[in-house]
């Protein structure tokens, strides 16, 4: 019998120090770490394009509504101007992190500066014009559901399919934005 208590207090003792030793993933009840990265598709007939980030949204929803215009999260964002043909072949950085409430990401707003331009292979730069690139922001629609300790979203930029030679009229961002997991 007293084998029998002994063995029971043993066990009872490790699976409570194994419980004591979880480690915690959460970092804070309803939010989660997320980082958001960036990368890009390489394109022939440019030698950079430049885009001008100077805010991050996300807006939160669950997987039945999309919270009205509700839910939008600024993170911090590692403001500036980034040569997107510079994160290629397996290469991002990190665009912005923050907490963010644990759920679904509906979407994406990289709100733009004006300071946008390409530079052809011959030297010239040119500006790049983005349609509501700092009013609205290049939107990128998501639907993902966030882990609740830390997340990462690798936006994709594919320069050869959204940037547009108009002629006369310039260079235009038309934005093919790809997310990886």
């Amino acid at each position: 019998m007293k084998k029998t208590n002994l063995l029971m207090l043993a066990l009872l003792l490790t699976v409570l120090g194994m419980a004591a030793c979880t480690k915690k993933d959460s970092v804070g009840n309803g939010t989660t770490n997320l980082r958001v990265n960036l990368t890009d598709a390489p394109i022939d007939e440019l030698d950079s394009v430049y885009v001008d980030i100077r805010e991050v949204r996300v807006k939160m929803g669950d997987d039945s509504s999309a919270m009205g215009d509700n839910g939008w999260q600024t993170l911090t964002v590692n403001a500036g101007i980034y040569d997107l043909l510079s994160y290629q072949d397996g290469i991002d950085t990190l665009l912005a992190s923050g907490q963010v409430s644990t759920g679904y990401v509906k979407e994406i707003r990289l709100i733009l500066g004006d300071n946008n331009r390409v530079v052809d292979t011959f030297g010239v730069v040119h500006p790049l014009s983005i349609p509501s690139g700092s009013e609205s922001g290049l939107k990128i629609k998501i639907n993902k559901r966030l882990n609740a300790s830390l997340d990462s979203l690798l936006i994709d930029f594919d320069a050869a399919l959204s940037i547009k030679n108009e002629g006369a009229s310039g260079y235009k961002l038309r934005p093919v934005i790809k997310l990886k997991n």
